[in-house]
């Protein structure tokens, strides 16, 4: 199996959610499942249905979040390189395409929020930019067509 790449904060994060649905979302749906119960007849109870699978839902949820902590590699920002792109670096860009900057960092797929600017290492402008250094020019496949990227900075993300 991948491992999952995260910084310290990420880590946090991820046993912060795992801890409240744990100890929050599972018992309040357990609990709507036993009231639902409470009504009767389980044959033609909608709401027993609707709980019984929010559980379920809720149950492979902490079971994906524990399997990816059995997987977890801590990355150090403050022992990393920033001479190229790799996962925490932070690259300002220029979109040859059409002459504008952009700002990404690379991050693992669990912290992906392209929003924010943090790319999957594992999506196509994640992967077309790995590796690249300052002044290489980055020829990205998208479903909209070719990008070409020029690395202008590098930087460490410190923060994620």
């Amino acid at each position: 199996m991948d491992r999952v790449y995260l910084s310290h904060d990420g880590l946090a994060r991820l046993k912060r959610e795992l801890k409240r649905l744990v100890e929050v979302v599972r018992p309040e749906v357990t609990r709507s499942l036993s009231t639902a119960r409470d009504h009767g007849d389980l044959s033609e109870n909608a709401e027993y249905d609707a709980a019984k699978e929010k559980l379920a839902d809720v149950d492979r949820q902490i079971g994906e979040l524990q399997n990816k902590l059995t997987r977890v590699e801590i990355i150090d920002a403050d022992s990393m390189k920033s001479d190229e792109i790799r996962i925490h670096s932070r690259a300002i860009l220029l979109n040859k395409n059409n002459n504008k900057k952009v700002t990404y960092t690379l991050v693992d797929p669990l912290q992906s929020d392209p929003a924010k600017g943090l790319i999957s290492m594992k999506s196509p402008i994640g992967k077309g930019l790995l590796g690249k250094k300052v002044g290489d020019i980055a020829k990205i496949n998208v479903p909209s067509g070719v990008i070409d990227f020029e690395v202008l900075t590098i930087e460490r993300e410190t923060e994620l």
